[in-house]
């Protein structure tokens, strides 16, 4: 797997809102990612086969062991929501980039990030 990516640049892949595509590689989702895009409230059906189709094209990274040791330890120490610390952790531990445009995991210990360019 090259990098994971979080919802919400999962979202905007979905939405075609980025600028360009991530570059030419293996992506990830952790199953947080993957839950979180198919219990949207107002998920028709028909997005729901997108998303799918979508997810069908990634790793989905289920939780180990040590991404829920880790995930506890971030949710301790850092303070971030869980499914937040489920997300960096399982970054940590595959030791890959994550795709993200929440500013606040930048500064997770141990974890490097990527912002995704919109397009305008």
């Amino acid at each position: 797997m090259t990098d994971l990516l979080d919802t919400n640049v999962a979202l905007y892949l979905l939405g075609g809102r980025l600028a360009e595509p991530p570059p030419a590689g293996s992506y990830g989702v952790s199953v947080i990612t993957e839950m979180e895009l198919l219990a949207w409230p107002s998920l028709t059906t028909r997005e729901e086969k997108k998303v799918r189709e979508f997810l069908a094209q990634l790793v989905i990274c289920e939780l180990t062991p040590s991404i829920r040791a880790r995930a506890v330890q971030l949710r301790r120490e850092q303070h971030l929501k869980l499914p937040d610390a489920i997300v960096c952790a399982t970054a940590i531990e595959f030791g890959v980039e994550l795709w993200t445009n929440d500013t606040s995991l930048a500064k997770v210990p141990g974890l490097t990030c990527r912002n995704a360019k919109l397009s305008t």
